[in-house]
């Protein structure tokens, strides 16, 4: 909160939300085959901010091989049936209240955790343990994370219910498929909102995945203020 960046001033989380069969199934096997097709090996971790920058393992030799390579990638997004619940904090306008002590994780968490349990209702998984796999950022940052986390799963969240979920810590070196999802999905859906109307073919093929009002016979619609949460609420929703 405290220097933003003029270009990207949100702070964006993603939920991907996987059946585990489907997941373990189908979701694993055909990113690992990604890999292997690109490296010769699987034990890359896909970070959106490396491929954008080609750093590291992502330095491609040409555009075509770039082009490729994120087509391939897309394709898995696309064919994997995982349901999106995101939440987008806008901090440049959170800092325009004059609520700079605000944690946007912390917000982005309450939010997500919330939708996570009204998907979960609806899909009568609600009296069973869920796990939220979270990536390490630092000792002090998860720990806070985590008193956040079982703070709101408590009771201290908008519908004033016990939340049965547990948080699990995974290191950024750890391959896991579900977290390298979540964090290739966060940008484009971020963009969206700084930037609602500008070609983003990524957030295409997500906004078919978000969780949505009306259940699945609504897939691509009614996600706003839904599977996808903006806070502030921009000045143009607000009800006058």
């Amino acid at each position: 909160m405290q220097t933003l960046d003029a270009h990207y001033p949100v702070f964006v989380l993603a939920f991907c939300v996987f059946y585990k069969r489907h997941y373990s199934e189908k979701v694993v096997p055909a990113l690992h085959k990604f890999k292997f097709n690109h490296f010769g090996h699987d034990v890359v971790v896909l970070h959106e901010h490396e491929i954008r920058k080609e750093k590291g393992s992502f330095r491609f030799t040409n555009r075509q091989h770039k082009q490729q390579f994120q087509s391939e990638l897309s394709d898995i997004i696309d064919a994997s049936n995982f349901i999106l619940v995101s939440c987008v904090i806008d901090k440049a306008a959170l800092r325009d209240r004059g609520e700079v002590d605000k944690n946007p994780y912390h917000l982005a968490l309450g939010f997500c955790l919330e939708s996570l349990y009204e998907l979960l209702q609806e899909k009568n998984q609600d009296g069973a343990l869920t796990h939220v796999v979270v990536e390490c950022r630092g000792k002090k940052e998860d720990n806070e994370l985590e008193l956040e986390f079982r703070r709101i799963c408590d009771g201290a969240n908008r519908l004033g219910k016990l939340l049965p979920f547990d948080i699990i810590f995974a290191d950024k070196k750890v391959d896991s498929p579900g977290l390298q999802l979540a964090d290739l999905v966060a940008r484009p859906v971020g963009l969206h909102v700084r930037r609602p109307g500008q070609e983003n073919r990524a957030f295409d093929v997500l906004k078919r995945k978000f969780f949505c009002s009306g259940g699945r016979q609504n897939v691509g619609e009614g996600f706003e203020n839904w599977g996808l949460k903006i806070f502030p609420t921009p000045e143009s929703e607000r009800p006058r």
